[in-house]
Formats: structure tokens, C-alpha cells, sequence
């Protein structure tokens, strides 16, 4: 039997902790082995129990969740982070990516969401609400300066569908589902748009596919 993903969660309110934990291990292959009420305690928590993912709030007494994530991202840099919240202030967000989060996700997803986005970041891909990485995206481009888009390979059909996917914020599984492709198919596309763009990220290639009118952010 496979291990299950050990989780620890923070979040200030006791009855939300008590509802997400229910969602998570009702999944089965998920377990929370540890619980926090504020950001210090989960970073010491995190130390102490060594988890797979933190799931973290934003707003917690003390010590932040853009604090706790940076910390526990600088400490033990093998632990992934997934926020859970219920802002998308674009302050929030992209404080939290620049800490190191793998994943934001708003309190607004059903559990399944949020048990797809715990399995998503644990196989150490990016997990973003779509409210979320259009944000990511648009800002990116925003502060892409002008003239940096030089001639490359051009991307096949199928890689701009994959693309336009994934800047909605879809995982690699739900990306191979509306296409009729497996996810290792997906992965393949990925792997040739970065190597024709020269980048290293869904979010820098979404973004260089913009800026050159391949693709357009609703």
C-alpha cells in the first residue's frame, strides 16, 4: 500500500481546521499529522513533524502566513506549501509565490478541489486556482519588458491547446481529461514548449505565449 500524504495544517479557526481535515483524509491517501493554530506553530510543527505539504492560511495571529511559508520554505525546502484562503489580493499572492508556495488555492473550492490541489502540489506540480493564476499571468506580462520576444520555433496546435489550459490553471490530469490525452502525454507537450520557448515554468510560458498573441487571457 503507498504512503499516504502527510499534510500539516494552519489555520486559526479550529472548526475550519476540523472541516478541511475532514475533506482530506475522507480521501484516503491523505493524512494530517499535525494541526496549527497560528504561524509560528505551524513552522515549529513543521520542523518537528517533517511533512509532505503545509496547507496554510494567510491571515494568522503572530506570525503570517507569507511569514510561515517563507520560513518553513528557507528551513526545510523539501516541505511543499499550499495556501488556503479566502483572499486573492494580489498583494497576498504574489508575496506568497515570491516565499516559495507551490500552490494558492481560495476557500471557495469544493473539497474535491482542494484534495486534487494537496495531490497536485505532492507530485511536485503547481496547483492555482484559475481566479488565481490569471492574476499570476497577467502580472508576469505586465513586467515583461518590451522587445524581449525574439524569433522561435512555433508551438503545434495541440501545444497551444495545452497552454491555454494550463493558464486557466488546470493540472496536468485535468488538462489530458478535456483533450482526450494521458497526463505523461501532457507532461510531453510541456517539455517541447519550454525547450522552444526557453523557459522552465507553466507560468513563463503562458506568459511569453501572450506576449506574442499565441494565446489571449479571458
Amino acid at each position: 500500500m503507498a504512503e499516504k500524504i502527510r499534510v500539516l495544517l494552519a489555520d486559526d479557526h479550529a472548526v475550519v481546521r476540523q472541516g478541511i481535515r475532514q475533506f482530506l483524509e475522507e480521501a484516503g491517501d491523505i493524512e494530517v499529522v499535525a494541526e496549527a493554530g497560528n504561524g509560528a506553530e505551524a513552522v515549529r510543527l513543521a520542523e518537528q513533524h517533517r511533512p509532505d505539504i503545509a496547507v496554510l492560511d494567510i491571515r494568522m495571529p503572530g506570525v503570517t502566513g507569507v511569514e510561515a511559508a517563507r520560513r518553513i520554505k528557507a528551513q526545510i525546502p523539501q516541505v511543499r506549501v499550499l495556501i488556503l484562503t479566502a483572499y486573492d489580493d494580489d498583494p497576498y499572492i504574489f508575496a506568497l509565490l515570491q516565499a516559495g508556495a507551490d500552490g494558492y488555492i481560495l476557500k471557495t473550492a469544493s473539497g474535491d478541489e482542494l484534495v486534487r490541489a494537496v495531490r497536485t502540489v505532492h507530485r511536485g506540480e503547481s496547483a492555482l486556482s484559475p481566479e488565481v493564476a490569471s492574476k499570476v499571468v497577467r502580472q508576469a506580462t505586465a513586467r515583461r519588458p518590451e522587445g524581449a520576444a525574439g524569433q522561435v520555433e512555433p508551438l503545434t496546435p495541440r501545444e497551444l491547446d495545452v497552454l491555454r489550459l494550463a493558464a486557466q490553471g488546470l493540472t496536468n490530469r485535468a488538462i489530458g481529461h478535456q483533450l482526450g490525452i494521458s497526463h505523461r502525454t501532457v507532461q510531453g507537450h510541456l517539455a517541447s514548449i519550454y525547450g522552444k520557448l526557453g523557459v522552465s515554468s507553466r507560468t513563463e510560458a503562458v506568459t511569453e505565449a501572450v506576449r506574442r498573441g499565441w494565446i489571449v487571457i479571458e
